[in-house]
This record gives C-alpha cells, sequence and structure tokens, in this order.
C-alpha cells in the first residue's frame, strides 16, 4: 500500500482515539500496519467502529466538510455514527470479498492502490461523530478559519515533539549521520539486533526520536532477535504515523549507502561512551579533554574499551603537572618569572652561585654522589629525536621542573652544533648566562658591562625596558631570542613534559598511554627510573617498572628511554657492569640495552686514551682543561640484544650542555 494511503489509514485511527474509542485496540491496528498486515488492519478497523460507545455530550470545534463528487446529489445529512448501532463502514470496507480484501486476481500492484477518495470519506464520516447534525457549508463563518488555525497549530506542537531535543553535547561529541545510519541498518536487517545492540546503561543517542525508533527495533521490528539482557532497563516506544514515516525514510537512505555494520556499530559505541563520561563528569576541563579524544590521531583505531580507558588515562593524567616543554620559552627567558631567579642567599658565597640560593618548591638534600647529569643527557637525547629526527617526544621526570628542563632545552639547542644549522644561529651561551639573563654589547654600543663584558641592568630599570634596550645594543641577545622563537615554531616535534614527583606504576602506564593516543608519541624519555609510591625502599620492585615500560614497548612499538642511579663505588670507570647500579641488578633482564657512564677523575685521565677504531694502533691522549665544567665520561655497554658491547668514553660540559662522542676508550699501555 502507498505511504499516501497508509497515512490515511492512521489518520483514522487518530480519529477513533478522539472518539475515545479502545486505545489497546488502535495500538494492535497500529502495530499491524507497521509489520503489513493491512487486511488484518481494515478488518480490526471495521470492527473496532461497529462497537457502540456511550455519546459524549460535548461542543466540538467546527471542521468544514470535504464533499465527494459522486456524492454530491441529494446527499442525506450524516449521523452519528455511535448512534446507529448497525451502521457500517463506507463502500471502502464493504466489498463482497471483504473477507479477502484484496481480490484474488489483482495483480501486488493493483492491491497497494487503495482509493484515497474514499479513506477521505470514510475519515470525514467518522469524525462526524464529533460534530452536530446540522453542520453544513453555510454555517462555517470567523469560526472556521480560528478552528483551521487551531489545528494547524496542533500538528505544529506534535512535530516539535517528534524532533529531537536540543543537544546537550558539544559539536565534537554530535554526529547525526552515524546515528542515522546505524537505526537504518537496523531497520532494514532487524537481525543484526542480535550482536550490534547497545546496552541501557551506554545508550546515548543525541536524536531523541532515533532513540524512540531504537527501542521500537528492540521490542517490534527486531523483537525475536533481541537478547533479553539488550531490553533490559529500555521501555516500550511511542509509535505514530510520524515515526512510521522517519522510519521509511531512514530504510530508505540507508539502501542507497555503501557501509560495514562492525565499523557502524564500533564508532556508534565510542561516542556513546564519551557521550556518558561527559556527561558524568562534573569538571570542566575533564569534560574539554574527553571531547578531545575523539581528536586522538589514532581514535579511528580504538576500541571501545580503549576509549574507556583513555577517559580513565585522561583523568590520572590530569592529577599531575603538564606542558609542552618547547612552548613560549621566549617569554620564560624575556619575563624572567620563575622560581629559578627569586632565590635567597645562603651564608656560602660559592654555594649561593651555584645552587643561584634558596627558592620556593624545591626540597634541598646534601649527599654523595650523583649530580652527573642524568637530567641533562635526557634533555640532549630527547632534542636530538625532535628537532633532527623531527619526531614527537614525551619527557616525564621526577626530579627536574619544568622551569629547570626549559632552561636546559634553550641551552641543548642553543650550543648544539647540528641544531644551529637548523636555527642559523651560531652562538655559544652558557646555562648561568642565560639564567642570570646576561649578554655582551656589540663592539660600538655604549653601555655599561660588568667585570666579565656583560650589559649591566640600570637600577631603576623594569625587566621590560631591559628586553628592548638589549635588542638595540646586543646582537648575541638578538641571536638568543631567534633560537627561542625558532624552537617554539617546531609545532609538529614538540617535546612534551609532565612532572610526576608522586605516582604508582598503574598512573605512569596510563600517563603514556594518554599521549601516545591523543598525540601519537611514539618516544618517551624518563627521568629517573624508580620504584613506584607503594614500593619507596624496595630496589627489587624496579623490576616491575622496567617491565612494564618493556611491555608498552613493545605492544605498543614505542622507545622509551629511562634514566638509573649508579652507585658511588671504587669500581673504575672503564671496569663498570651491573653490579655497580644502586637498584636491583635484576632490572637488566628486561632491558634491551644498558650503558654505564661514570665520570673519569681529572688526576686519574693520564691513565686512559682513546681511538677513532675499536681495533687500531693509533692511541690520542685525554686532553686536560682548565674549565671545571669540561669533563670525561666513560660509557660501558653492558646489555645490547643488537650484538657489540663497547666501552666509549665522552667529553662534555654540562654548562653548554654539550655531549661529545670521542671513541673508544682503553687503558694506557
Amino acid at each position: 500500500m502507498a505511504d499516501n494511503n497508509i497515512d490515511k489509514l492512521y489518520q483514522v485511527l487518530d480519529a477513533f482515539e478522539k472518539a475515545g474509542k479502545d486505545k489497546k485496540e488502535i495500538k494492535k491496528i497500529r502495530t499491524m500496519i507497521e509489520k503489513g498486515r493491512i487486511s488484518e488492519a481494515l478488518e480490526k478497523i471495521r470492527e473496532l467502529n461497529n462497537v457502540k460507545e456511550e455519546k459524549v455530550k460535548t461542543t466540538p470545534k467546527k471542521r468544514k466538510k470535504v464533499i465527494v463528487e459522486e456524492e454530491k446529489e441529494e446527499e442525506p445529512e450524516q449521523e452519528v455514527l455511535e448512534d446507529d448501532e448497525n451502521e457500517d463502514l463506507p463502500n471502502y470496507y464493504d466489498e463482497e470479498d471483504d473477507e479477502n480484501y484484496y481480490g484474488e486476481n489483482e495483480t501486488e500492484e493493483e492491491q497497494e492502490n487503495v482509493d484515497i477518495d474514499e479513506i477521505e470519506e470514510y475519515e470525514e464520516q467518522d469524525n462526524s461523530e464529533s460534530f452536530n447534525e446540522n453542520n453544513d457549508e453555510d454555517n462555517f463563518d470567523e469560526d472556521d478559519e480560528e478552528y483551521e488555525w487551531n489545528n494547524n497549530e496542533e500538528k505544529v506542537v506534535y512535530k516539535e515533539e517528534a524532533k529531537k531535543q536540543e543537544s546537550i553535547y558539544p559539536e565534537k561529541l554530535r554526529d547525526e549521520e552515524l546515528e542515522k545510519t546505524y537505526i537504518g541498518m537496523l531497520l532494514n536487517n532487524p537481525k543484526l539486533i542480535t550482536k550490534y545492540y547497545i546496552l541501557f546503561e551506554e545508550c546515548y543517542f543525541d536524536d531523541q526520536s532515533l532513540l524512540n525508533i531504537y527501542k521500537s527495533i528492540l521490542f517490534t521490528e527486531g523483537g525475536k532477535f533481541t537478547p533479553e539482557i539488550a531490553k533490559k532497563g529500555f521501555n516500550f516506544s511511542i509509535d505514530n504515523n510520524e515515526t512510521y514515516k522517519q522510519k521509511c525514510n531512514l530504510k530508505l537512505e540507508v539502501e542507497q549507502k555503501s557501509y560495514k555494520p562492525e565499523k557502524i556499530y564500533l564508532e556508534l559505541s565510542k561516542l556513546c561512551v564519551l557521550r556518558k563520561n561527559y556527561i558524568e563528569e562534573p569538571r570542566e576541563e575533564i569534560q574539554n579533554q574527553i571531547v578531545d579524544i575523539r581528536d586522538y590521531e589514532l581514535y579511528d583505531q580504538m576500541t571501545t574499551d580503549e576509549v574507556k580507558a583513555a577517559i580513565v588515562q585522561v583523568s590520572v593524567t590530569q592529577k599531575f603537572k603538564q606542558s609542552v616543554l618547547s612552548e613560549d620559552l621566549t617569554s620564560f627567558l624575556e619575563k624572567g618569572e620563575n622560581n629559578l631567579t627569586d632565590g635567597l642567599g645562603l651564608p656560602f658565597p660559592i654555594l649561593s652561585s651555584v645552587f643561584k640560593g634558596i627558592r620556593k618548591g624545591e626540597t634541598m638534600a646534601f649527599a654523595m654522589p650523583s649530580n652527573s647529569g642524568k637530567s641533562r643527557f635526557t634533555i640532549n637525547l630527547s632534542a636530538y629525536t625532535a628537532f633532527i629526527h623531527k619526531k614527537k617526544v614525551l619527557v616525564i621526570s621526577n626530579e627536574m621542573s619544568e622551569e629547570k628542563m626549559k632552561l636546559c632545552l634553550i641551552t641543548t639547542v642553543l650550543n648544539n652544533p647540528e641544531m644551529q644549522k637548523l636555527h642559523g644561529q651560531k652562538i655559544s651561551k652558557t646555562e648561568g648566562e642565560l639564567l642570570e639573563f646576561k649578554f655582551r654589547p656589540d663592539k660600538d654600543a655604549k653601555v655599561e658591562v660588568d667585570e666579565n663584558g656583560f650589559v649591566l641592568k640600570k637600577e631603576k630599570e623594569t625587566r621590560q625596558e631591559f628586553v628592548k634596550r638589549l635588542q638595540k645594543v646586543s646582537t648575541e641577545f638578538n641571536q638568543t631570542i631567534a633560537v627561542t622563537d625558532w624552537i617554539n615554531n617546531q609545532i609538529n616535534n614538540s617535546i612534551y613534559f609532565i612532572n610526576i614527583t608522586d605516582h604508582t606504576n598503574d598512573e605512569l602506564k596510563k600517563v603514556i598511554m594518554n599521549y601516545y593516543y591523543k598525540e601519537k608519541i611514539e618516544y618517551v624519555f624518563y627521568d629517573t627510573l624508580k620504584t613506584d609510591t607503594a614500593n619507596i625502599g624496595n630496589g627489587e620492585e624496579i623490576k616491575r617498572t622496567a617491565t612494564i615500560l618493556s611491555n608498552l614497548a613493545q605492544n605498543f612499538n614505542m622507545f622509551i628511554c629511562s634514566t638509573l642511579q649508579l652507585m658511588e663505588s671504587q669500581t673504575l670507570p672503564i671496569n663498570l657492569d651491573v653490579n655497580d647500579l644502586a637498584v636491583s641488578r635484576t632490572v637488566k633482564e628486561v632491558l634491551d640495552t644498558l650503558c654505564l657512564i661514570k665520570q673519569i677523575p681529572r688526576d686519574e685521565l693520564d691513565k686512559y686514551q682513546y681511538s677513532l677504531k675499536e681495533v687500531d694502533t693509533k692511541f690520542l691522549k685525554l686532553k686536560k682543561y682548565d674549565d671545571p665544567d669540561e669533563r670525561y665520561y666513560a660509557c660501558v655497554v653492558d646489555k645490547n640484544r643488537a650484538g657489540a658491547k663497547p666501552k666509549l668514553v665522552f667529553n662534555l660540559n654540562l654548562a653548554y650542555n654539550r655531549w661529545n662522542e670521542l671513541g673508544y676508550l682503553s687503558l694506557s699501555r
């Protein structure tokens, strides 16, 4: 039967409802129509029309009478149907083959060509129950217009009720086409509901009319296929003419699409999980990060469980202080508004100079050894990976703060020869000079300088005024700013930083996975690898942490580099082995590569030599420097799954964070 004809049947049922007929029977008839059982529905309509009901004495609104052409001649006044117990339906229902409405010789196409005019005639006759017997066309006046207006207003309100509610979700969590495709898919093939259903507690449709149709699928179209667990918690749908039209349109739309049921179901399931947690999360900053999960570079590859895990990761990561270490360095350096320069002096001038005073937010202890530059080495490696290889990097630290790391990063990029080729500034500045904001003036600049030749800041000069003056008198300052500006622009290969001074192994894992999904970071540097908070003092637990990192690296194809603590022992630097670790020696078992690094004492430099080749006849001596920052470190490769385990020597200067590999180390002969 054509849609228009079916619409007329629905209108007849609407008229029955207004007349106060049995609502349960009307609902059953609607279901028959929806399932295509038209003959049964027509028979039920006929039976329902013949049921005598008590006449309701009301003063109904007027309605224009539709005149059917073939009945124009001397048409008698219609009586209220309820007044005549034996009155039958119009000819539309009184065919000779009433028991089998569609004739035996009719084709399927002919069977669907229902006479619309007859349905309209019947509708008008049924509606006449509500009108006075004296109604005719001549009786309509201004009240007629009022009735028509009221009738149209009811239709508008009805349609508004069928529309989806105003969305409570942000733009990124809306996807009307996805919801339509999913519902249309189920309408076209209700058997899919056997496995592609959404549980009540995770069912978060944005369009409420589509949610209503989903309920209909659970209990009607796919009722016999739907598992009981899928129905649990849902109430029945509200079925009406508008719902039927929407179902037909959705089925037609989806029939013209090419889609994979598994993909559509997965995408909607993930979206519902995000919506559920967005609604349940009271903190706006967490809500925003939940929304951003849909922008993760690997979101399309994530499963529903991984999306749930990402939401947990967001909550855990929020606990820690986060930043992009390579961002806003120019402002950081120029303003000087950081905890590194606000220290109070110690009674020891040298220590005050080294520590830059005692500053808020730090704890201080004096213990030996340590202070070998693990964090600076971490920054050196991460900067090289980010800027030379152009990879996104995550630096996790439980020792150095964000401000210290930023200052170290500027020092590294400023002085590294390979990075100088990228930013174009050949310049040399120590970390101390940058921290104290010391820059040399140009030769022709007429400014006051200190004993070391740096521009002096005037007594009442503000930091901003000093910056503007340096821009005019110091090329060295402008070169430094050019480098920090260059770092700021390296958006695609940023260095992300998170400080976790108090954490569990589970939180560490979630932090790494959060950045993996959010930024697709595959290179992680962790300074320093220690036991988690719950196992402080238990050295054996370090292996558990290392195992977690190793599993992450293998399962997600990422590189994780950590630093470890060495004991200060009497072992010669060239003879270091795993027994010199300050933590459990068993940590070596889960690592792929392990290097042991230790400084060669200045008074023992004559005992060592190095060569450019592992097997060579030419050896070079270690040069002695007057600068105390110039050091030599022995590097013993203790484990290497890939093969050779050489012993190397590095020359470094921590003031410039410069690390140079010289060659193969050996004892002098």
